[in-house]
């Protein structure tokens, strides 16, 4: 077993409760290779804001677990570094396990050095999500650095990494449930459903998606001060799509969450919002454009480079127009 404070990490504790009294949400960016967590450290470095480095099951099989773990202390490390020669202060980083479903997995990144992990119990019974939510709590706390643990209420619809729900509905959190939950769960946050969907293909062109966030003020009221979170919260930005089909991509035509809507959320009880299909999206639009305009390149980093440039560009914006963090950490 490892502690998470050997690498240089920290909980959620701390930076929730300011973020809850602050009006802010944290970032919860998801990564799976070098780029990725070099443009999340540099951009939440540059813009002074407190980050979660997300880690999904998809991410743990596609790059190996111990590989992912050494690649956030690589990540704390070159944010000190970087830190020290820009004369700016030093932010806190989060290793956090995205939709763990079962005590297993939650349990093996916690003794691997995690610093957060979610269970996600939405698919079981109400039963039996408190169940498992809190045998994976209870473990997580009893390390002897408290690892912060998340759980969920409601469903999600689309589909993103190993992530789906049956039948593909979503079911809004029910607030007369959330109180319970929490009390007997001992989660840190509560992951809620109130309108964001995963993956890129969230709604038709042409609706007008919106919130619920008369269902979020109900729940707000009912565990008040406590640290909610959302997820599915990309926003598709049209131009990476469009981007994307006009150099040889094939993507269909969909929206996501408007990003005012998700600025609104993050100034009430929202405190952390993840963000995963829209890096994806600014990777793809950069790679294929460099493709297409320099058949005759195939050095790798030709194409990564600028991809990790233009998530720099999108995750400082997150952070300033969105999430509103700039300057928290």
């Amino acid at each position: 077993m490892v502690s998470y404070k050997e690498f240089g990490l920290s909980n959620t504790v701390d930076v929730f409760r300011k973020a809850v009294t602050g009006g802010y949400a944290i970032p919860g960016y998801n990564f799976n290779n070098m780029e990725q967590i070099q443009a999340i450290i540099t951009a939440c470095l540059e813009t002074q804001s407190p980050v979660i480095l997300q880690v999904s099951r998809g991410a743990r099989k596609y790059a190996n677990g111990t590989m992912l773990m050494y690649m956030a202390k690589g990540g704390v490390e070159m944010m000190r570094e970087m830190a020290a020669e820009r004369g700016l202060k030093q932010i806190p980083i989060t290793l956090h396990l995205d939709h763990g479903d079962d005590f297993e997995i939650c349990k093996e990144c916690i003794d691997a050095g995690f610093s957060s992990v979610m269970i996600d119990g939405s698919h079981l019974s109400y039963e039996e999500n408190v169940a498992l939510s809190g045998k994976v709590a209870k473990y997580a706390h009893s390390q002897k650095d408290y690892v912060s643990v998340e759980g969920e209420l409601g469903t999600l619809a689309g589909v993103e990494d190993d992530v789906k729900v049956e039948g593909g509905k979503a079911v809004y959190t029910d607030p007369d449930q959330v109180e319970d939950f929490v009390k007997r769960t001992g989660v840190d946050s509560l992951a809620i459903a109130i309108g964001t969907s995963h993956g890129a293909y969230k709604f038709k062109p042409g609706t007008d998606p919106k919130l619920a966030h008369g269902v979020l003020h109900e729940i707000e009221k009912r565990i008040l001060g406590f640290p909610i979170v959302l997820h599915g919260s990309s926003s598709v930005p049209q131009e990476y799509v469009d981007t994307i089909n006009s150099y040889g991509g094939g993507l269909k035509h969909a929206i996501g969450v408007p990003e005012d809507e998700l600025r609104k959320a993050a100034k009430s009880a929202v405190c952390k919002i993840n963000v995963d299909s829209d890096g994806r999206l600014a990777m793809t639009a950069a790679m294929r454009k460099v493709m297409v305009e320099k058949p005759s390149e195939f050095d790798p980093r030709k194409f990564l480079g600028p991809a990790r440039d233009e998530l720099v560009k999108l995750y400082k914006h997150k952070n300033i127009s969105v999430l509103g963090c700039e300057n928290t950490a």
